[in-house]
């Protein structure tokens, strides 16, 4: 899906100006009563959590990734997310995502997490995954049907 809205810098997780319609992908992850700190609102370690579960949940049922057994894993190389509003239990949160880079051996993606009412995403960031054989922790192509279901996810012009 192309959105025509800019992409951002290498280093800069995308803008607050996105919105539902501009993820192929959106998985509703609900929030727990333990999310929630002190100050009433979801922790920030959870933000990187439902950035995970919404990858994860993409690769095992759309792309097949074997978890405990397959012969190639992901690894997180680099995440970084930037917090725009508060999220709250007992909110859904809504996670976008996309793909903006697919290269042989590893991806970005891009999430925005919105709350149930937002226009706006309580907070945007970008996870690569480098795969790797499971044993020996070397970089590994992708496989085929992970390759095809992370294909279906590509903004842009960045597959390759």
């Amino acid at each position: 899906m192309e959105s025509g809205r800019t992409q951002p810098a290498d280093d800069e997780p995308p803008g607050r100006d996105l919105r539902r319609e501009d993820f192929a992908q959106r998985l509703a992850i609900p929030t727990r009563w333990n999310d929630n700190d002190v100050y009433g609102h979801v922790n920030n370690v959870e933000y990187y959590a439902f950035f995970d579960t919404v990858i994860n949940s993409w690769l095992i049922r759309e792309g097949g990734l074997e978890i405990e057994s397959g012969e190639v894993i992901g690894l997180c190389a680099e995440s970084r997310c930037r917090f725009h509003a508060p999220l709250a239990f007992p909110e859904t949160v809504d996670a976008g995502l996309r793909v903006p880079v697919l290269g042989r051996t590893s991806v970005r993606y891009e999430i925005a997490l919105f709350g149930e009412a937002a226009e706006e995403p309580a907070a945007t960031g970008w996870f690569v995954h480098v795969f790797v054989g499971r044993s020996s922790r070397r970089p590994a192509e992708i496989p085929a049907a992970i390759r095809a279901a992370l294909e279906r996810l590509v903004v842009g012009e960045s597959a390759g």
